[in-house]
């Protein structure tokens, strides 16, 4: 017998947490960089208006760029910053519907049934496919909390267009359906970050549906004032050479440029050898390196008399 849908014995849902769009105040880019730097993260001007268009207009956030620019630690700073929850979607070739909104408990379904043997076959349909027997996973997770969440969607080019197409619709609506529950609206509306390294071209529809930002590798000051953010013991001197030195080596025939986490490992080795200078100890300098360089190839190509080369471009 065909199991009929029925609503979920849940709190009203009419209306999402949320407010309308444009509602209230626009923040001021300052405000939110502000906010940003006490989490932590060190923004520009052109991510903290984003950020802040983000919340006013209530759209979703695409961060595009290369591995390892710090689009994962924006969403980490956001849940700071709102004091909430992050739920992270960690996308995959082949990941499906299943993996990123909900499954159900099979294995105590199947003990249920046997519980309950001698039940009529509808009462036993109710009972297992009841909320207790499902399994949460990120997409529906984020629409069912209390308060809004920031709903991280972790590397969108990975998955398949299939999947991305099943995505807009729930960026859409807010809503998702399961058959044997019915139509489950949102309880409030996350606030969406999706991240993109560009290993394929997402559609249109999808960027449309988006507010966007490229995020590049950081100029030397800001990286310099992100090394300080996270490092409290360092000098200002310290962290801007290292931040130049990185900056020179991203500019080399590199097969992996390090990312903004690289620097940070660098910099704590640096620190740790109570370094105070880069000038100071080129061996040791040369030896930290294997923080920054994640292959042979790479090392290979930063030897020492290309170290020493680069090293003469800082102060």
């Amino acid at each position: 017998m065909p199991h009929s849908p029925r609503q979920p014995e849940t709190q009203d849902h009419s209306a999402p947490q949320g407010g309308m769009i444009g509602q209230g105040t626009m923040m001021s880019r300052d405000a939110i960089a502000e906010k940003l730097a006490a989490t932590g993260y060190i923004a520009d001007g052109e991510l903290a208006t984003a950020i802040s268009l983000m919340a006013f207009l209530k759209r979703p956030l695409l961060l595009e760029g290369e591995a390892g620019v710090g689009k994962t630690a924006v969403a980490a700073a956001l849940a700071h910053l709102y004091d909430t929850r992050l739920i992270r979607l960690q996308c995959y070739e082949g990941l499906d519907q299943s993996a990123a909104l909900y499954e159900w408990n099979y294995q105590r379904q199947l003990l249920a049934i046997q519980a309950h043997q001698g039940r009529g076959a509808v009462e036993i349909e109710d009972e297992i496919f009841s909320e207790k027997y499902l399994l949460e996973r990120p997409l529906l997770a984020a629409i069912r909390q209390p308060t809004a969440p920031v709903l991280l969607i972790d590397e969108v080019d990975r998955a398949d267009e299939e999947f991305e197409a099943f995505l807009l619709e729930v960026l859409s609506e807010f809503q998702v359906s399961i058959p044997e529950l019915g139509t489950i609206p949102a309880t409030t509306i996350p606030h969406v970050v999706l991240t993109s390294n560009g290993t394929r071209e997402l559609s249109d529809a999808l960027r449309r549906r988006c507010l966007y930002h490229y995020v590049d590798y950081p100029e030397p000051d800001r990286e310099a004032r992100i090394i300080m953010a996270h490092l409290s013991n360092i000098g200002a001197s310290l962290a801007l050479q290292i931040a130049r030195m990185v900056e020179a080596i991203r500019k080399e025939d590199l097969r992996k440029v390090p990312g903004v986490a690289e620097t940070l490992d660098w910099a704590a080795a640096l620190v740790g050898l109570n370094l105070r200078d880069l000038h100071d100890d080129p061996e040791a300098l040369q030896d930290t390196l294997l923080c920054l360089l994640k292959t042979r190839e790479d090392k290979t190509r930063i030897s020492r008399e290309v170290t020493e080369r680069l090293l003469g471009r800082v102060a």
